[in-house]
């Protein structure tokens, strides 16, 4: 047995997977979109389990709060202000190095989703919102693409395998107001669901890359742990009015994007600059001018004499922190940043 055939073993061993089915996974590429707690969840076994190519996109950086269920951080990671796509990337390929994982810091929207879903096979949701949920629903549905949806706050989990021309999709089930408006910043959440629903995602998300479409669970699975409650809605019914798979409008890929978003229960606000932005220029620039500022090579961040902090990311993303006023925080981004 040569030493990637003894890596994947007991995989191997497993009916449903065999050696036909391990050398698709090996084939096989995914995006992950959120490397949160059930981003870092899904990426450990996706690369684990030895799928071919694993692209991670993620805007934010590695925070102590994290540290409870992000099972891929360290306090090192926190000491040096990581992206963490870029932390994640560095952890996977010492599980394993015969993986391919890009890594993108990055805000994903409707004006770069369709390069970072190029060439994939399943996109696989770790986010923690439905803005980009439902734009990632909609450049599924248009390419073609299966959404392996997934979602955590407090002790319940929700998820289900959106299939183009297979099942519903994602805005069929759950509509642009079906969020309750919970967070894991506002009412907290325990890991085990994250390892649950990241679990069932990957699941369905092997059974595709295998082969084994049959097997998939054609519905959206709802789970409180610590209420002992469980329930299955079948998504096989399409609604005949739905914009993205049904009247191929796709409204969220369509949308123009908002310079200016909030980042819920954080008191940040995030600010899309016109252009790129050279670190080592700003880290110039701003240094004689704020409180306190230190570069690393992925970002800036600036303590500013009025309180609150700037975040600076080469790809022309700011973070406002410490004010979830957005006329207060595009004051200070002109102020610091200009127009």
């Amino acid at each position: 047995m040569n030493r990637e055939m003894e890596r994947y073993s007991r995989q191997v061993l497993f009916s449903g997977i065999k050696e036909s089915g391990q050398e698709k996974l090996s084939q096989s590429k995914v995006l992950i979109v959120g490397m949160g707690a059930l981003g870092t969840a899904i990426a450990n076994h996706l690369v684990r389990a030895g799928v071919g190519l694993v692209r991670l996109v993620d805007r934010d950086y590695v925070e102590l709060s994290n540290l409870q269920r992000q099972m891929l951080y360290d306090e090192q990671d926190v000491a040096d202000h990581l992206p963490k796509a870029e932390a994640a990337k560095v952890k996977l390929r010492k599980m394993n190095s015969s993986v391919e994982v890009e890594a993108s810091v990055a805000d994903v929207n409707a004006n770069n989703i369709m390069g970072f879903i190029r060439d994939i096979d399943v996109v696989v949701d770790g986010t923690d919102n439905f803005k980009t949920r439902f734009l990632l629903n909609d450049a599924c549905f248009k390419l073609g693409i299966p959404f392996a949806y997934g979602g955590v706050v407090g002790s319940t989990g929700l998820t289900g395998m959106f299939v183009p021309g297979r099942t519903a999709c994602l805005s069929c089930l759950i509509g642009a107001g079906g969020s309750t408006g919970d967070t894991c910043d506002t009412v907290g959440v325990i890991s085990p669901i994250v390892d649950i629903v990241a679990s069932l995602q990957c699941t369905e998300t092997l059974k595709w890359l295998t082969g084994n479409k049959e097997r998939l669970n054609e519905s959206l699975t709802s789970l409180d742990i610590w209420n002992n409650r469980q329930h299955q809605i079948s998504i096989l019914k399409p609604k005949p009015t739905c914009p993205t798979c049904q009247q191929q409008e796709y409204p969220h890929l369509n949308r123009s994007e908002d310079e200016t978003s909030m980042l819920c229960g954080r008191e940040t606000v995030q600010i899309n600059h016109a252009t790129p932005m050279n670190l080592e220029e700003w880290h110039t620039r701003l240094k004689p001018v704020v409180r306190e500022v230190k570069k690393t090579p992925f970002l800036i961040r600036a303590q500013l004499h009025e309180g609150e902090k700037l975040v600076l990311f080469p790809d022309g993303r700011v973070l406002v922190q410490g004010t979830e006023e957005i006329n207060r925080a595009k004051s200070l981004f002109s102020r610091y940043i200009g127009d």
